[in-house]
Parts: C-alpha cells; structure tokens; sequence
C-alpha cells in the first residue's frame, strides 16, 4: 500500500474514532438517567405501555452504546496496527489484506477468507 493512501486510511480512521468517542460521551449522557425513572418504576402510576416503551428505549440506548464502544475499539486497534507498521496483514492467517478492502473498511483486520470463515461458525 502506498504512504498516501495510508495516510488517507489513517485520516478516515482518526475522524470515525472522534466521531465515535462524542457518540459514546452523549449516550453516557443521556443514560445517566436512571433505569428506574425511565421504567416508570417510581411514585407516579404510570401506563404498563408507557413503562414498556421507556424501558424498551433504555434497553436500545444500552445496545447503541455497547456497539459504539466495540467499533471505537476495532478503530483503535486498527491505529496501533498503523502505528507499529503491521496494518493491512490479517491478523489471522497474516496474509495481507486486500487494499480496496482496507479502502471499504478501514478497521478491517481481517481478509476477506478469513472474516467469511469467521462468520461461517
């Protein structure tokens, strides 16, 4: 891979790693609410509907953030690869991964037979 197309990986991934890490920051925010308000669970008779709907959007909310926080560690890891010189080698069969790939996903670190096997188990 040439050095300006990595640079280009690099940038893209720095600006999704920032992106995710103010994404992560306001689901923090907005979850630190806590579930039992949200659930309805406190002093007011609320609808059994109503409950069921805050606790479902508490429920996603907590789903938002925890895959946020799986790919903002995908990115960082993909960083350290760039940085130790070992990006673009699956980090399973140590093959090197196809550019176009890295270009698509630039988190990726596997290739594409690897991460076919993957998602076959």
């Amino acid at each position: 891979m040439d050095a300006a197309t990595l640079a280009k990986i690099k940038a893209a991934l720095e600006a999704e790693r920032d992106r995710l890490a103010h994404e992560i920051a306001d689901l923090e925010r907005d979850s630190s609410t806590n579930l039992s308000e949200t659930s309805g669970e406190n002093n007011y008779r609320d609808h059994m509907a109503d409950q069921g709907s805050a606790t479902f959007g508490k429920e996603l909310d907590m789903t938002l953030e925890d895959a946020a926080r799986e790919m903002y560690g995908t990115i960082l890891s993909a960083l350290s690869r760039i940085e130790a010189g070992a990006y673009g080698t699956c980090l399973r069969c140590g093959q090197p991964v196809n550019v176009e790939r890295l270009v698509a996903m630039p988190a990726a670190g596997l290739c594409i037979a690897c991460k076919e096997w993957e998602e076959s188990r």
